[in-house]
Parts: structure tokens; C-alpha cells; sequence
């Protein structure tokens, strides 16, 4: 997709053409109106990198807003680094390279520049992808409800809001309804935790194994909370437009 005014860009540089487009194609079904460019493999489509593509890539999905340059292999970050020799001083100067886990990262980033998020934020969203997701797994439904019980259960208590609901759609909060659930949370000033997590972290949240059958329990201690409270909470019990 070619550059989306107000947005941030991003460019995923692989060693690899098939991973490069592959992860567009993920990144999309979260982030359908930001601008996102793939720079995989060699000149000739063979595996290695190329800081021509990378250059097109960014002159592509740059708006002015700023592009972030994700990467998979050291060597990758070599040839992005290189390639900003290459551009204009003005150019450079809004152009990050991330180095985070290239899947994590690139997701992350990309949800949190469809919601409008400054070049700041989309760096943040992608350098999140350092060790946020546990290799554990998956809590049980017994150990979601026994970490729920520790949650207030109230609506309303001192200094703060609460809303508890059960997750309903049959896959849970999966990638894309958990990007659903951030975008949402990123439309609100204030700040709404769920299960403890930031409600406006798409790698927390997808951390927290939240199945069908689990409760979520959305907390927050901003006085003007309530209605991002309710929208979260009516989000949730939609299904997401999941059976």
C-alpha cells in the first residue's frame, strides 16, 4: 500500500521475499488502512537483502508522519542502516530502525499506526516485542477464574472503576480481535487496564492466553474512564463478531 497521509508507514526487511509478503499479509488483517511495504530478498528474489528495495519501501509508505524499518537477521539491519545514507537529510530524520522480534513487532507497530499513533508510538508498539510474549502455556480457565478473584468485582470503588465480563467468542482474544480490543482502547484518553495489562498493549493482551469461558476484568483509575470501560466491556461481549 502506498503512503497513507496522517499515518506511519512501516517496512519489513527480510532475508526471505515469501517472509517479507507473508507478514504484510498478517500485518493487514489488524492494520487494513496503514501503509506497509515488504523489502525481502536480494535484487533477483534470492535470499539475502537489498537497501535498494529498502530505499523503495520507505519513499513508498512515507506520508511525512515518519516510517519504521523492522528487521529479521542482524545483517538486515546492516542494509537498513545503509540505506538511510541514502536518503535526504529531511527523509532520515523520521525513519527508525526497530531491532525486536520481526512477526511480534511488526504486528504490534502496525496496530498501534492504523489507531493514529506518532512515530513515538509506533517505535514503542514494536520495541514492545523485546520479551513480552511468554513461551508458557496458556493459562487454564481454573487459573483465569482464581486470578480474577484477586481483581476488584465491584462496578464502582474508591479511586477506581471496574467492569468484569466473560469472554464469549470461541477462539478467545486472538490476534485479530485482541487488535479490535486496542484499537478501541486507543480511541480513549484514559488509561484502562485488563487482567492487569495495558489495555492499549496488542502484545500484553495476547500474553494474557484469554480464552472463551475466561473473565476479563477491566479496570481503571480515571475519573472519566466510564465510557471507555463500557465500550470495552460491550466490545468484548459482541464476540467480536465471532461465533
Amino acid at each position: 500500500m502506498t503512503a497513507v497521509a496522517g499515518k506511519v508507514g512501516l517496512v519489513f526487511v527480510s532475508h526471505s521475499v515469501k517472509i517479507a509478503e507473508g507478514l504484510i499479509e498478517l500485518a493487514s488483517q489488524m492494520a487494513p488502512n496503514t501503509a506497509l511495504a515488504p523489502a525481502g530478498g536480494t535484487d533477483e528474489g534470492g535470499i539475502g537483502t537489498s537497501f535498494d528495495k529498502v530505499l523503495a519501501a520507505i519513499g513508498q509508505v512515507d506520508s511525512g508522519e515518519g516510517v519504521v524499518v523492522l528487521c529479521d537477521l542482524g545483517s538486515a539491519i546492516l542494509t537498513a542502516e545503509t540505506a538511510l545514507d541514502f536518503l535526504d537529510d529531511e527523509v532520515r530524520s523520521r525513519v527508525r530502525i526497530v531491532d525486536a522480534p520481526l512477526v511480534e513487532g511488526a504486528v504490534a507497530a502496525s496496530v498501534t499506526a492504523e489507531s493514529g499513533g506518532s512515530l513515538d508510538d509506533v517505535v514503542a508498539a514494536g520495541e514492545s516485542a523485546r520479551g513480552t510474549l511468554s513461551r508458557a502455556e496458556p493459562a487454564t480457565p481454573e487459573e483465569h477464574a482464581a486470578a480474577a478473584a484477586t481483581q476488584p468485582d465491584s462496578r464502582t470503588m474508591k479511586d477506581t472503576l471496574t467492569r468484569t465480563v466473560e469472554i464469549v467468542n470461541k477462539d478467545g482474544l486472538h490476534a485479530r480481535p485482541a487488535a479490535e480490543f486496542v484499537k478501541l482502547a486507543n480511541t480513549f484518553s484514559a488509561k484502562v487496564t485488563i487482567n492487569g495489562k495495558d489495555a492499549k498493549s496488542l502484545l500484553g493482551i495476547m500474553s494474557l492466553g484469554l480464552v472463551r469461558g475466561t473473565t476479563a476484568t477491566l479496570v481503571t483509575a480515571d475519573s472519566d474512564g466510564t465510557g471507555a470501560l463500557d465500550a470495552l466491556a460491550a466490545l468484548i461481549e459482541s464476540g467480536f463478531g465471532e461465533p
